[in-house]
């Protein structure tokens, strides 16, 4: 995770985050590029609800507060409490934020249940993009932005996942409620936007 080149202006926190990240052995974090374009597409929201799928560690987390304004608040939800409270200490003090530690199935099953909308969301465990996908998709407002990575073949993909992608890309793409861009960014992102 080398973040050093100065074109991407990374996050304070996500120094911080990276050496905790490391410190716990865990690699499946978001790649600076693909931080840059949340922090990018955040901006594009003021005052908007965001939901983050995964949070990981919390490096996607930093980029999108970034990029968010004071009026923003992100929703961000992980079942590995251990890795998510690594976000928890880096992150605790800006009020932006809310972390829920839930399994992402039952928990956009919830928001579903509650009729919660968001402005941004973005995917990165399997619930909401792999499976539980319609449900997430719900949970977007007219014009919203809904954003995954890791689509193109990563080193710690397991054998089946290759197969995961192309039924999610096709079935993205036969959608007629979203207008998306699959993009050869990063590890590889889609983008679309609820019409």
């Amino acid at each position: 995770m080398n973040t050093s080149s100065s074109i991407l202006n990374p996050p304070p926190h996500l120094a911080r985050i990276e050496a905790m990240s490391l410190g716990l052995n865990f690699n499946m974090a978001s790649e600076p590029l693909t931080g840059s374009l949340l922090r990018t597409l955040a901006r594009s929201k003021p005052s908007g609800r965001f939901l983050e799928l995964g949070t990981g560690t919390g490096v996607s987390t930093c980029w999108m507060l970034d990029g968010m304004d004071a009026n923003a608040t992100l929703v961000s939800v992980d079942n590995d409490v251990r890795v998510q409270n690594v976000a928890r200490r880096a992150l605790e003090e800006d009020t932006r934020v809310q972390f829920v530690h839930a399994e992402g199935a039952s928990f956009i099953d919830q928001l579903c249940h509650e009729g919660q909308t968001f402005d941004f969301i973005f995917a990165d465990t399997w619930p909401g993009k792999f499976y539980h996908l319609d449900e997430a998709l719900t949970l977007l407002k007219l014009g919203a932005l809904y954003i995954v990575d890791d689509l193109l073949p990563q080193p710690n993909w397991p054998d089946d996942h290759s197969g995961k992608v192309s039924i999610f890309l096709q079935y993205m793409m036969e959608r007629t409620d979203m207008v998306i861009t699959p993009l050869m960014w990063s590890t590889g992102l889609l983008i679309a936007t609820r019409i």
